[in-house]
């Protein structure tokens, strides 16, 4: 399989490991922001809820104090005693000494006139008749008014309380001060941003807003009709996104506004998005990091073990492809046997005839003499060769004998000495002292070290060495023989194929192609390995493993 299928299979290794990872961890964590952010919210919602609805009945309560003391000073006074000018004044001392909210009292008889006055402006003889609250008071009996200007030229408001005194209807006013009011108004427990002010039906603050504008101003804010309960929502007013919380008064048409900065206090929930953002993040960075090296680790296990079913698959096609050459090995064996049986058994016969005295005597006797020595000699070569054939293909089982690998060598190289002289080739051996001894064949060694040292003669043909090399693997208790030639090398393309039985890098009727297979299957037989190592250009390497005793 080519790169860009682990590639590939990497990616999908890895986008499935972090979808199964990731798709149930994102939704835990926007669970879990979702339902902290909702729980924190309503908190903060309620928290504001209690505390606007807390500011109300505070003024609420202040504003049924201040009526229900001056209709405690009405119904226990009569007004010829209210208009003597000393005991109002000591009304207003008493009243004084307890609170500091009055700015002054009057009294004011029926056709609007002031007839007593306490305080610190020149009131008295102003006539109310035709002002709003007046008349409001006179109809309702108690009247809170807006902040408002007035005579005194200054921002202030009036509670003021009608009395029916037999024919009469006068009415006791008080002046409250809008200071200490606004101090009471805005005492709440907020934020550094945070406020509390109050605004008319008109929208007009009848408090300072630290943040609004000044008092008696309008002020930019939605209009609410008259609800029982308290709200909180968030509004953007001048550009600026703030929550307020609003509720109507009881004893006045006034709105109590609490505005506070969502920021501030959703700072805390801010601080723990950002580190539940940051661990979630942190998770993902992990999770991606293991995803990659444990999809890097399956697809190093995956190659090494396509590699080994590639290794498995080259033996078992070596191995399916030297059984057919067994096969046709042992067809061609039986095959020749019988014209050699032929043969042999004809030489016999002319060897009997030419023992008779009469053709002793002959002139050419030597000539036929040594004509049936030569058949016989090559009958029997030819029977060892069909024997080798025969026992390739059954898979004989070879003899075991204790052999010394290098002595082995050197002796096969004496066979090949002089050929490699004649081709001006240079035959070096490099063997390991102290070598471990093999059990094995001899035999069958000696035909595989001599296939594959004449190979390398053919390949380099003239003008080169071949370097014989022995040496011990302790870790896998094998004996190596590596034999390297300075030819011209074996192309990727033939390397794949030169164990093949019938192939050749030799010319037309150079080679038959079954050296290197029936090196192949006789090294197998013994417990071994032959692997072959080329470049082009650089010659090759042949390289025998066997099992050390």
């Amino acid at each position: 399989m080519d790169k860009s299928y682990f590639t590939r299979l990497r990616i999908k290794i890895i986008l499935t490991t972090l979808g199964f990872s990731l798709i149930p961890l994102l939704i835990l964590g926007y669970t879990l922001v979702y339902r902290f952010e909702a729980a924190y919210t309503g908190k903060v919602n309620s928290n504001l809820h209690y505390l606007v609805e807390n500011k109300k009945r505070t003024i609420d309560l202040f504003l049924n104090e201040r009526i229900a003391q001056l209709a405690t000073i009405a119904n226990t006074q009569n007004l010829k005693a209210l208009c003597d000018p000393a005991t109002l004044e000591r009304i207003m001392s008493v009243v004084q000494s307890r609170s500091k909210y009055y700015i002054d009292l009057g009294v004011i008889d029926q056709d609007g006139n002031h007839v007593a006055y306490s305080g610190p402006y020149q009131l008295k003889g102003v006539n109310y008749k035709h002002e709003d609250w007046f008349i409001k008071c006179m109809a309702q009996g108690v009247y809170v008014s807006d902040v408002f200007l007035g005579f005194r030229k200054y921002p202030h408001f009036i509670i003021a309380v009608s009395r029916r005194e037999g024919d009469t209807t006068w009415i006791l006013r008080a002046t409250i001060d809008s200071d200490v009011f606004e101090s009471l108004v805005q005492s709440v427990q907020l934020g550094k941003r945070g406020e509390a002010f109050i605004l008319n039906t008109d929208n007009v603050l009848q408090t300072r807003s630290l943040f609004g504008g000044k008092m008696l101003e309008p002020m930019e804010f939605p209009r609410f009709s008259h609800f029982s309960d308290s709200h909180v929502e968030t509004l953007t007013l001048s550009g600026v996104t703030s929550l307020y919380a609003s509720t109507w008064l009881d004893n006045k048409n006034w709105l109590l506004v609490l505005r506070d900065d969502p920021t501030e206090e959703l700072l805390p929930l801010a601080k723990a998005r950002s580190t539940g953002f940051a661990a979630l993040f942190g998770g993902i960075a992990l999770l991606c990091a293991g995803a990659v090296l444990i999809s890097r680790s399956m697809i190093e296990q995956l190659i090494q073990a396509e590699r080994k079913r590639a290794t498995l698959d080259a033996s078992l096609t070596q191995s399916s492809k030297m059984a057919a050459l067994g096969k046709l090995a042992a067809g061609v064996a039986h095959e020749v046997n019988n014209p050699l049986a032929i043969i042999k058994e004809q030489a016999g016969w002319m060897r009997d005839l030419l023992s008779e005295t009469d053709l002793k005597l002959s002139p050419n006797f030597q000539e036929f003499d040594e004509a049936v020595s030569k058949i016989e000699f090559h009958v029997g070569r030819a029977k060892d060769i069909t024997h080798r054939l025969l026992g390739f293909a059954r898979r004989m089982d070879p003899v075991q004998e204790d052999v010394n690998v290098n002595n082995l060598l050197s002796q096969t190289i004496t066979f090949l000495e002089t050929e490699a002289r004649f081709r001006e080739i240079e035959l070096r051996s490099r063997y390991m002292e102290d070598l471990p001894l093999i059990a094995s064949d001899p035999s069958q060694l000696q035909q595989v070290f001599l296939n594959i040292i004449d190979n390398a003669l053919d390949a380099i043909e003239k003008n080169g060495s071949v370097t014989i090399l022995t040496d011990y693997l302790r870790e896998s208790n094998q004996v190596k023989v590596a034999i390297s030639d300075t030819g011209p090398g074996i192309s990727k393309e033939k390397l794949d194929r030169i164990f093949d039985p019938f192939f050749t890098t030799k010319a037309v009727g150079e080679g038959t192609g079954l050296g290197l297979a029936i090196s192949y299957s006789i090294i197998e037989k013994l417990g071994g390995q032959l692997l072959v190592e080329s470049e082009p250009g650089k010659g090759a390497t042949f390289i025998i493993l066997l099992p050390a005793k």
